[in-house]
């Protein structure tokens, strides 16, 4: 079952159970999947169903920072909830062990020796993160790795 299924499942399961938290995040993530398809023309595959989740999790990291400097303490938990509901469809993130040996893998598949090669690191390992690690976390380990 593709997480686009697994969504629209869970959002039928939640309005049975008058789970309103899960049944708000769920459908606001499944407007945005819809969203995205008709910009792309075509329906999503697993990997940009996830994209589009890390997205929403990201605006709800965002709103949780504007919440914060309006000390509105209601309004960061909610956010945190839903950011909890979301990461629940991703699949488990890479621990940063896991990413530095990625990374090195990608660094001595492209023979990279420094900074100016990122790029083509970056290019190589960016397919095999799949929705377990952000960009700038692999832009992180990789910068130290190349010294730059």
């Amino acid at each position: 079952m593709s997480i686009k299924q697994q969504l629209e499942n869970d959002v039928k399961e939640a309005m049975r159970a008058k789970d309103e938290l899960r049944k708000r995040t769920l459908r606001s993530a499944l407007a945005s999947i819809r969203l995205a398809e008709v910009e792309k023309g075509s329906e999503l595959d697993d990997s940009g169903v996830m994209a589009v989740l890390q997205k929403e999790i990201k605006a709800r990291h965002e709103t949780i920072a504007d919440a914060e400097r309006a000390r509105r303490a209601e309004m960061v938990a909610e956010a945190q909830a839903e950011i909890g509901v979301l990461e629940s469809y991703l699949p488990k993130p890479f621990s940063p062990e896991e990413l530095e040996a990625l990374a090195r893998q990608a660094i001595q598949q492209v023979g990279a020796t420094s900074p100016k090669e990122m790029g083509q690191v970056m290019k190589v390992l960016m397919p095999q993160l799949q929705g377990r690690a952000t960009g700038n976390e692999a832009n992180q380990v990789v910068r130290r790795l190349l010294g730059a």
